[in-house]
């Protein structure tokens, strides 16, 4: 899936990007040689049409080896999907760029006024992950028609998705968060622009202008599952490295023997349960994406069974995380460390409201 020397090249990147808090060329080139940025988006216009199953595989391997890169990936990879809700003649040109790569923001803090043609946009959008590589960016906001927000039968305001030109936003870079510094997740502005009517879109499988099955398939499911193995990817990584910690106090002498079985028995325990959860996960996710390509409507059942194991993937990954950090000794709070650069990366991701609901 990734190269051994991807993988190295990669890895010895991290503790740099991480403290220039940005991706740095290198890694970028690698990304946009790979097509990352395109996992979803159809070979036609230069993706690499991956299925969720492998989507979330690689997604997963990436966030192993460092959080902000498999974060980042999984954010842009995922705003790249709305390609299938846009009209082809308006993305394609998009996709002509080898280095492109769309972000946004899922919160709805802006407001579009119809008028003739199209809206009249104004909002601003917080935690745009990728922000400084973003060649486009999409966001969400509440329609006003003549003055008036629309709402639905519930009283709820309507939204809808716009995607904007890099030119047409102003980015504030305001990311200071303790991990995931080289998300760049900066905030981004429009004022007063005027957008086209087709560059406002649904996301919903009723709206697609693709028929693969990505595009049918539920996008709340969709991002709490690449969200969750983010997540777990982290955790994994934690692991490792707080086994190689384990065993440098052990040959040092650093433990006693009872010690060393205690913390051995606590870090086995910990890899078992989370490849459990890891296994019931995937499989629910091969069990869902048999249904969607088949062109099936998955049960509601399904996709409860999906949130909630994308949820406590992610609860047990942190607590376990959590669990293990005071064992590791005062040298694993010094900035600079591997382990200490995991614990700060897993613990911003916590904060996403969307597995914390």
């Amino acid at each position: 899936m990734i190269s051994e020397q991807t993988i190295a090249t990669l890895a010895a990147l991290a503790k740099s990007s991480d403290e220039q808090g940005i991706l740095l060329p290198e890694q970028l080139a690698i990304i946009y040689r790979e097509r990352w940025f395109r996992l979803f988006v159809p070979k036609t216009q230069g993706g690499l049409e991956l299925g969720l199953p492998e989507g979330l595989a690689l997604e997963e391997a990436l966030a192993r080896i460092d959080g902000s890169l498999g974060w980042t990936v999984t954010l842009c990879a995922g705003a790249s999907l709305f390609t299938g809700y846009l009209p082809r003649q308006l993305t394609d040109p998009f996709f002509e760029d080898p280095a492109v790569c769309f972000g946004g923001s899922g919160a709805v803090s802006g407001i579009a006024k119809e008028i003739p043609g199209g809206y009249l946009v104004n909002g601003s959008w917080k935690y745009a992950t990728g922000t400084p590589y973003c060649t486009c960016f999409t966001a969400n906001c509440k329609i006003e028609r003549a003055g008036q927000l629309l709402r639905d039968a519930a009283g709820m305001p309507l939204y809808r998705s716009f995607i904007f030109k890099r030119e047409e936003v102003a980015i504030e870079k305001d990311w200071n968060a303790m991990g995931l510094k080289a998300t760049a997740s900066d905030s981004f502005s429009v004022t007063g622009l005027t957008v086209p009517a087709d560059r406002s879109f649904m996301i919903d499988p009723g709206a697609a202008t693709w028929p693969d099955a990505i595009f049918q398939y539920p996008f709340l499911q969709f991002a709490e599952a690449t969200l969750a193995v983010n997540t777990f990817g982290m955790a994994q990584h934690f692991l490792a490295e707080f086994d190689k910690l384990m065993q440098h106090k052990i040959t040092s002498g650093g433990f006693t023997a009872d010690r060393e079985t205690l913390m051995q028995g606590r870090l086995t325990m910990a890899a078992n349960h989370l490849q459990k959860l890891r296994a019931r996960f995937y499989s629910v996710i091969e069990e869902s994406w048999a249904i969607a390509v088949k062109g099936e409507e998955i049960p509601q059942a399904i996709l409860e069974d999906i949130t909630q194991l994308s949820r406590g993937l992610t609860k047990s990954s942190r607590e376990l995380v959590g669990d293990l950090y005071p064992y590791c000794g005062v040298g694993a709070t010094q900035n600079g460390t591997v382990i200490n650069h995991i614990f700060r990366d897993i613990f911003t991701a916590s904060q996403h409201l969307l597995l914390n609901l």
